[in-house]
C-alpha cells in the first residue's frame, strides 16, 4: 500500500504479486494501516487519505488478478508506519492521560480509535474491484496486530483481554473471513512449564491462552533465531527452529485444535558470517520441517517467508528482502516447496472427501474441527461466503 501511494510505482506492487503467482506462492501478508507520518492512511483519528486507501483498493485488486490471497494487518506493534505509539500520542494530544504505549491494550480512548480503524477498513468498498472489503474473497484473513508485544504485562493476560475484545468485535463486523492475532508464538501463564521454549525472554504475550479463543481461526507463530538467538552460530539456531516449530505444531493439533501458520520467517543478509548459501539452506530446513508437518495430516497449513520485494524497492529492505529472479536458487527452493504443499493440499482435500462420503456427513465448521488443516481452512471459508481456498502460503 505505502508503495502504491505513488501511481509511478504501483508496477512494483503487480510485480511482485506476479512474480508470487508465477512461483506458485498462494498467500501475501501486508499492511492495512499507516498511522500518521510519510503517506499515512490514517492521518489522524478517524481522518483518512482517501489516496491511500485507493492504494489499498489497488493491491487487494492486484492480488485478485494474480490468484494471490490476502492476511492483512490491522496495526503495528512498532513505530514503523505508526503503530501503538502513533496511537497513544493521538490520544495524549486529546487531552488523555497515557502512561506509556501499553496502554493501547486498555485505554479506552486508544481503543476507541483502533476500533474506529478496524470498522473502516473493514466496511471499506473497493473503488477498483465494487466489492466491500467484508465481501471480498481475495481476503483471507484479518491480523488485530503485527506482533502484539506488551511489558506491562509480562503474564499475557492484558493482551489476552485485548484480544478477546477486538477479536469479537472484529467479527460483529465480519463473519466471512478468518481472524488471527499476529503472535510470534511466545508463551505465557496459560502453560508456564512451557515458558522455557522461549528464546530466554518474555514479551507479554500467551500463546495458548490468546490462541484459545473463540473467535480466532487460527494460530501463527514468528521464527527469528538469527535475531533472538544473535550470539548462536547456524547449528544451534536451527535446533531452536526445529524446536521452535515442533512445539506449536503439537499445540496447535493436541490443545489448540486449530490451524497453524508460520507467518513469519526470513534470515538476515546483516547477519555476521551472512551468505546466500546459508539462507537458501535455512529456508530449505524450513520449509522441509513445514511439509512435513503438513504430510500427517495435521494442522500445519504452511510459512511465509519475510519479506519478498520488487526490484528497486531496497529503502524498504531490512535485512530480510527476497527479489524473485535476483537469485534463482532462492527462488527455485520457494517454488519448490509451494508446488509441493500444492500437490499435498489436493491430496489430503481428496482423502478428507472420501472420508466425509462414506461417514455421509458435511464437514464440520472450523472452530469445531477435530484436527483442522488446510482443509478446514478451506471449508470456514465457504460456509462463510468464500468460494476461492485459501490454498497453501
Amino acid at each position: 500500500m505505502h508503495v502504491a501511494a505513488d501511481p509511478g510505482q504501483r508496477y512494483k506492487v503487480s510485480e511482485v504479486l506476479r512474480d508470487a503467482s508465477a512461483a506458485g506462492l498462494s498467500v501475501c501478508r501486508t499492511w492495512a494501516f499507516g498511522d500518521g507520518g510519510d503517506r499515512a492512511l490514517q492521518i489522524s483519528p478517524g481522518s483518512y487519505d482517501e489516496r491511500v486507501f485507493q492504494a489499498l483498493d489497488f493491491v487487494i485488486s492486484e492480488a485478485n488478478k494474480h490468484g494471490i490471497r490476502l492476511i492483512l494487518s490491522f496495526v503495528n506493534n512498532y513505530n514503523d508506519f505508526g503503530g501503538r505509539r502513533q496511537y497513544a500520542q493521538w490520544a495524549r494530544n486529546a487531552g488523555a492521560h497515557v502512561n506509556s504505549d501499553d496502554d493501547f491494550y486498555t485505554h479506552p480512548t486508544i481503543q476507541g480509535y483502533y476500533k474506529d480503524h478496524i470498522r473502516r477498513v473493514v466496511t471499506r468498498f473497493n473503488t477498483i474491484t465494487r466489492i466491500s472489503y467484508r465481501d471480498d474473497p481475495t481476503i483471507m484473513a484479518w491480523e488485530l496486530m503485527n506482533e502484539p508485544r506488551c511489558q506491562a504485562d509480562y503474564s499475557g493476560r492484558t493482551v489476552n483481554e485485548w484480544t478477546q475484545e477486538m477479536a469479537s468485535f472484529v467479527k460483529s463486523l465480519d463473519r466471512k473471513h478468518l481472524l488471527e492475532i499476529g503472535m510470534e508464538g511466545f508463551y505465557g501463564d496459560t502453560m508456564p512449564e512451557k515458558k522455557q521454549l522461549n528464546p530466554g525472554y518474555q514479551v507479554g504475550t500467551d500463546f495458548i491462552g490468546s490462541n484459545l479463543l473463540r473467535d480466532v481461526d487460527f494460530a501463527t507463530i514468528h521464527a527469528y533465531p538469527d535475531q533472538w538467538l544473535s550470539g548462536k552460530d547456524d547449528k544451534a539456531q536451527l535446533v531452536f527452529m526445529q524446536r521452535w516449530m515442533s512445539s506449536h505444531w503439537e499445540d496447535s493439533r493436541t490443545i489448540l485444535k486449530k490451524p497453524l501458520v508460520i507467518a513469519e520467517f526470513g534470515k538476515s543478509s546483516r547477519d555476521p558470517g551472512y551468505s546466500l548459501s546459508a539462507r537458501d539452506d535455512y529456508m530449505s530446513n524450513v520449509y522441509r520441517i513445514t511439509y512435513g508437518f503438513a504430510r500427517s495430516g495435521g494442522t500445519m497449513s504452511g510459512s511465509l517467508i519475510w519479506q519478498l520485494m520488487a526490484q528497486g524497492m531496497d529503502s524498504y529492505d531490512d535485512g530480510y528482502a527476497v527479489v524473485l529472479g535476483r537469485n534463482p536458487s532462492t527462488t527455485a527452493i520457494m517454488s519448490r516447496q509451494a508446488h509441493a504443499m500444492s500437490a499435498l493440499s489436493h491430496l489430503l482435500a481428496g482423502a478428507d472427501d472420501a472420508h466425509s462420503h462414506a461417514r455421509g456427513q458435511a464437514h464440520p465448521r472450523l472452530m469445531n474441527h477435530p484436527h483442522p488443516s488446510r482443509r478446514a481452512l478451506l471449508h470456514h471459508a465457504k460456509q462463510h461466503g468464500h468460494h476461492h481456498s485459501p490454498s497453501l502460503l
